[in-house]
């Protein structure tokens, strides 16, 4: 078990080993506690947690490590990784000057698995404490990384410990002891699909997840390829196969270290279930304390305190989906759910204190904007265009963004106009998916409009009223008319080709508006009342405008 602080660049060094990454400079006992994991991007503006470990992402060359070292330096962040190999020699001085701990990704290692796991690790302790006593079998509750390292002491061999489709969740130390196809679903963060199509063939998962106990698996045949037997054991909870535990050996397992492989895989089922149920307790804790930060009351501080939230102004977010044509309800809930997770995976990675909780059928976001500017409300828009972009064209999903909340009693009216810009998105105004309420206020109001002439029975009255009544009498197209004419601020030439008449027989019908409709289309405020009542006649549906009179 590792005897390092769960936080710190030496765990992370110790637990990765050099199957990832490779220390070139720097002294990680130094580095501190490590505050997040952050990526660097040239072309975009960087917000770095605390104490980051940064991701340098398509940074090659001594001058261009440098020049980002010098950077982080000044944006507080513990360490930087970079592909490697990298030549050290023109980077020493810089990593000294900075005091910035320089790594190496092993060349084939996945920045995107590293990403995870580097935040998997780093995640312990996020919401509530442990505590003492919160731990299993000596290890901290649901530090699965910690319990490979300890496995792999008690049975002399690198660990690795796999859920049901052999994906890797932790793993110990000494993988370089191993050979290339463990050191292959190390770089992959899963068991390759040959080798795990071998598996299947002999039947190695079959047996495995019927024997009580360990399984020994000879090495299969690869050609030149070394290979080393492995000896593996299911990781149960009841009836319920949770993964399975793998050890590379060299040696065949004693009795005394079977017996050990059969309590360690007792004692994995239980991290694997502490950890399952933590992350869904953690959820409903964050979603807890949105709804609370969201609605503005007293607990508003506190709730943002807990999210770490209460010192700098916000946006919310508001994203919705559209209903199901099919009426699939169970469909739509689930790709709501599916899109929720994406979002706060997105929203992380560019404002790593951001929060996401599913509230019923809206996922809401609380966005910092440091400076709460109109540029940091376009950066939020800029942040939702690229996540609905990269999610590809999930059907109907929009995201309404709300008014910048300097403090924590102004979140509920954010959440109110977030709320009001994605309703008008849904209803379709328009073929944007993403909007603010400063650019969508007019629509939003009209909409509100519509809810109050329903909610008191409002019939379609005065000059529409009659044009519709001699519509649906005489076949007319009185209001087509009418509508095509606003529209084109009265220009006859082009109002009479967006309906397809000639503008001899448009004047024509215009003159009969004005007689049958008793409207002066002279007087800006009749005009006015017009145009509003035509943007309004969408709810005057099912015989609600028959009224003849004023």
């Amino acid at each position: 078990m590792s005897t390092h602080p769960a936080r710190g660049l030496s765990r992370v060094l110790e637990d990765f080993g050099s199957a990832l990454l490779d220390l070139l400079h720097g002294d990680p006992a130094t580095a501190g506690e490590l505050g997040g994991v952050g990526i660097h991007d040239p072309y975009d503006e960087q917000h770095y947690p605390e104490r980051a470990i940064v991701l340098g992402v398509g940074v090659h060359g001594p001058e261009q490590i440098a020049r980002l070292l010098r950077e982080l330096r000044d944006a507080g962040a513990a360490a930087l990784v970079v592909r490697g190999p990298v030549d050290t020699t023109e980077l020493e001085a810089v990593a000294a000057e900075t005091g910035i701990a320089l790594l190496a990704l092993t060349r084939g290692a996945s920045w995107a698995q590293l990403a995870a796991m580097l935040r998997t690790l780093l995640a312990e302790g996020d919401v509530g404490e442990l505590g003492e006593g919160h731990t299993l079998g000596g290890v901290p509750s649901g530090d699965l990384f910690a319990l490979a390292n300890a496995i792999a002491t008690l049975l002399d061999a690198p660990i690795t410990i796999e859920d049901r489709r052999s994906r890797i969740l932790a793993f110990s130390g000494r993988q370089d002891e191993a050979d290339p196809a463990r050191v292959a679903s190390i770089l992959a963060r899963r068991v390759p699909e040959r080798y795990r199509r071998i598996h299947e063939e002999h039947g190695v998962f079959k047996e495995l997840y019927r024997s009580p106990g360990p399984v020994h698996i000879p090495p299969p045949a690869l050609g030149d390829e070394v290979a080393l037997p492995r000896t593996a054991i299911a990781v149960r909870a009841g009836d319920e196969i949770l993964g399975s535990v793998w050890a590379a050996l060299r040696e065949p397992l004693t009795p005394e270290r079977e017996r050990a492989f059969r309590e360690a895989a007792k004692l994995v089922a239980l991290h694997m279930l502490r950890y399952r149920a933590g992350a869904d307790a953690e959820n409903r804790l964050r979603a807890d304390l949105v709804t609370t930060a969201l609605e503005g009351g007293p607990g508003a501080v506190r709730a943002l305190g807990g999210l770490g939230l209460a010192d700098e102004p916000l946006l919310v977010l508001a994203m919705g989906l559209a209903p199901s044509a099919d009426g699939d309800h169970a469909q739509v809930a689930a790709e709501r759910q599916r899109l929720t997770t994406a979002l706060a995976v997105h929203l992380t990675a560019v404002r790593p204190r951001s929060a996401v909780a599913l509230l019923g059928d809206v996922a809401y976001a609380l966005f910092p904007v440091p400076d709460g500017s109109v540029a940091a409300r376009e950066r939020a828009e800029q942040v939702a265009e690229n996540f609905l972009r990269r999610t590809g064209d999930r059907p109907g999903a929009v995201v309404g963004i709300g008014s910048v909340a300097p403090e924590p009693a102004a979140l509920a009216r954010s959440r109110t106009n977030a709320d009001r810009a994605l309703r008008v998105l849904l209803d379709g105004r328009g073929a944007r998916r993403v909007a603010s309420i400063a650019d969508v206020s007019v629509d939003a109001l009209l909409l509100e409009m519509r809810d109050l002439a329903l909610a008191n029975r409002d019939e379609l009255s005065g000059p529409l009223a009659r044009l519709a009544a001699y519509d649906r009498r005489h076949n007319a197209h009185l209001v087509e008319t009418l509508r095509a004419w606003l529209d084109a601020f009265g220009d006859v030439i082009a109002a009479s080709a967006s309906v397809f008449v000639h503008p001899n027989t448009f004047r024509y019908r215009i003159r009969r508006v004005a007689e049958v409709g008793q409207i002066d289309l002279r007087d800006p405020s009749e005009r006015f009342a017009a145009m509003l009542q035509l943007r309004l006649m969408g709810r005057y549906e099912g015989g609600a405008g028959s009224s003849d009179t004023a």
